[in-house]
């Protein structure tokens, strides 16, 4: 792990591959061990995969003030700068990818290409308030509670009834273990009173925005809103829940893997 000074914040980082730069940014509750780690094995050998945690999330450490895009935005730069991978392709999931159509808007000059997973251009639809409300509340007070809401809407149907009793409780353990509740309730926070449209219409790279059929946390639509915003970009959807990279993490890679390479060509 490696971490660097950043107005005030020690912003935590994995370095790993070699290749062109490619940053990986991720989503609300998760760290970039938890989102991405599964995934470095077939994208390091083509990329130097730089995966920072932003504030809320894994090994960095700041003063606990409100988030904002800007704040998080901040955070991956510095880290991509750090590891000496600039420019670079960016791949943003949920949270994640409201960050790095931010970055993509805010810092063009570092910035090739970008894949935006189960994204949202802002925290102001009713039933997306809800759930985000409701998973700040149970953060608090129910966190089993949370671990199944979390399986029950990440997943679509028939992955989560694939799943056996031994599979589900080691899923919900580890959520509630390893989740940093503190940190996700600041970033839910921030879910609710996002805005980065300005940002999305001001986007000149190449852009793949991916949606998930079965998306019960982030609808597609929300996926299909912020690629109109973009100039340009292109839509695909993943027949899978919000937890795309998990319940399909072939086709995920192949989809990311042949963009960047048909962005670069």
């Amino acid at each position: 792990m490696n971490s660097i000074d950043f107005e005030g914040t020690k912003v935590a980082y994995r370095v790993d591959g070699s290749g062109p730069g490619l940053v990986l940014v991720h989503g609300t509750g998760a760290d970039s061990e938890s989102n991405w780690g599964h995934l470095v094995e077939y994208l390091s050998p083509h990329w130097t995969v730089v995966r920072p945690d932003y504030s809320g999330s894994g090994g960095t450490v700041d003063k606990g003030e409100p988030l904002t895009a800007a704040m998080l935005a901040g955070q991956v730069v510095a880290a991509a700068r750090a590891s000496g991978a600039v420019p670079f392709d960016l791949v943003g999931f949920s949270l994640g990818a409201a960050v790095a159509a931010f970055i993509a808007a805010e810092y063009p000059e570092l910035v090739r290409s970008v894949v935006l997973l189960a994204g949202f251009v802002s925290g102001d639809d009713t039933r997306q308030r809800m759930q985000f409300e409701l998973w700040r509340d149970l953060s608090r007070s129910d966190r089993k509670s949370m671990a199944r809401l979390v399986l029950l809407t990440g997943y679509s149907p028939g992955f989560v009834s694939s799943l056996d009793d031994k599979a589900i409780e080691q899923n919900l353990q580890a959520i509630v273990d390893t989740n940093d509740w503190d940190g996700m309730a600041r970033q839910l926070e921030l879910d609710l009173t996002i805005d980065i449209s300005d940002q999305a219409r001001r986007i000149a790279k190449p852009v793949l925005v991916i949606g998930c059929t079965h998306d019960h946390m982030v609808s597609s639509a929300h996926a299909r809103r912020l690629a109109s915003l973009i100039p340009g970009a292109q839509y695909a959807e993943m027949a899978t829940g919000h937890l795309a990279p998990f319940e399909q993490p072939a086709q995920f890679i192949a989809l990311v893997s042949d963009f960047l390479r048909t962005s670069a060509a």
